[in-house]
């Protein structure tokens, strides 16, 4: 049978990362291709605790009924008190929207924003799940040059009068892919500029959590003084990915705008993974699990640094970040090489990452590769470097 697929789905192709996993079944293969977190550290026993504690409370029989979609309300008001940390004031349940992980904070916001045809402005590079989404929507992206303090700011001022776009997308933070983080004056001045212009701006901010040096620095939304930057956190890298659950935060009127369209997808988040979400809150249990993973994760990130400077050609020029998951890497251009087309001879050496092409709006850039530190072992990250170096040698050497 010749099935008539819809025009937004058709001609879509799938996750890279995801169609990636796919290659990954083999256990011997080293990835640094994924965001995972490190499994031996997942909090099997005190989500186990937790969930016994909780079906044997008064309210067990709530948490395993329909709920509200917009959300289990001891999270909610649970979570006025959290993003207070990233200097976001006066916030309500109105305010607040529980949501089934960061990802369907980013699908959310663009079906209530963003029609066929729309520009959505997006830091190149950017998260690749973001592009993914607004090719389902039919929008249009494009990106918008950065350096290591964040946006280029006459470079985004100038495509939002060029294409005036609906949603500016960021993830300020210890981007993915890059690791980078935005400067306390970029971060303002982006909240000053899409105000003037009326562009919504969705700040992605599922690595804060996760510093391994320096002050926490404010969030874009608390410089919001017009209601038009969306914040949205996820629970996936600091508690557990399993769980789905994260929080959207914006003016009350986009807030029922994301709810309605919400209802459509899932009716609500898992209320049980909500309510072991806010029992790590309300008992500092979430503060305690993320100062057990900063030492873990920067050691792990100084192994694949120190493994980079030691393995890799002196042509790959690469970020260090101070937090998050992920490095970036880039070759010379001159040297012509191609880390997508390279992808299948790497896999057969046990190594994966994630050609850096797919974080890029227009897709060109193919000199440039993501690496992530969190699933390996030390000795993974020095095998696999060690790997990834001398093939790369090998490929600059023969040219």
């Amino acid at each position: 049978m010749d099935f008539n697929f819809s025009d937004r789905i058709k001609d879509l192709g799938g996750n890279a990362i995801r169609e990636i996993f796919k290659l990954l079944a083999d256990p011997s293969v080293i990835s640094f291709a994924g965001g995972f977190p490190t499994k031996s550290t997942l909090p099997v026993q005190l989500i186990s605790e937790t969930t016994s504690s909780l079906m044997e409370s008064a309210d067990a029989a709530n948490i395993l009924q329909y709920g509200s979609t917009e959300g289990y309300t001891p999270l909610r008001q649970t979570a006025a008190s959290y993003v207070s940390r990233y200097g976001i004031k006066d916030i309500n349940i109105d305010n607040t929207l529980v949501i089934s992980g960061g990802q369907q904070g980013i699908d959310l916001t663009f079906k209530t924003f963003v029609n066929k045809g729309d520009v959505v402005l997006v830091e190149d590079p950017t998260y690749l799940a973001v592009l993914h989404i607004l090719k389902t929507y039919e929008a249009v992206a494009v990106g918008v040059a950065s350096g290591d303090n964040g946006l280029n700011l006459d470079d985004l001022e100038a495509k939002i009068i060029k294409y005036k776009p609906k949603v500016l997308y960021i993830v300020p933070t210890f981007s993915n892919p890059t690791g980078r983080e935005y400067s306390i004056e970029n971060r303002i001045a982006i909240a000053q500029l899409t105000a003037k212009y009326g562009v919504i701006v969705l700040e992605d901010d599922p690595y804060s959590e996760l510093r391994f040096e320096g002050d926490r620095i404010a969030s874009i939304k608390s410089f919001d003084k017009t209601g038009n930057v969306i914040y949205i956190t996820s629970f996936s890298k600091t508690l557990a990915p399993g769980l789905r659950t994260g929080i959207a935060i914006g003016h009350a009127d986009i807030i029922r705008k994301m709810t309605i369209g919400k209802q459509a997808t899932d009716v609500h988040t898992s209320s049980l993974s909500q309510a072991i979400v806010n029992d790590f809150l309300s008992r500092g249990l979430m503060d305690a699990r993320v100062s057990e993973l900063i030492p873990l994760y920067k050691e792990k990130k100084d192994a694949m640094i120190a493994a980079i400077c030691k393995y890799m050609p002196k042509e790959f020029k690469y970020t260090d970040p101070k937090g998050g998951l992920f490095i970036f890497g880039e070759f010379d251009e001159s040297l012509g090489i191609n880390t997508f087309k390279l992808f299948p001879e790497i896999a057969s050496k046990k190594v994966a990452y994630v050609s850096g092409h797919s974080f890029f709006a227009s897709e060109d850039k193919f000199n440039c590769l993501r690496l992530n530190y969190s699933n390996a072992s030390l000795e993974q990250i020095d095998i696999g470097i060690k790997r990834l170096g001398d093939f790369f040698k090998n490929i600059i050497a023969n040219k």
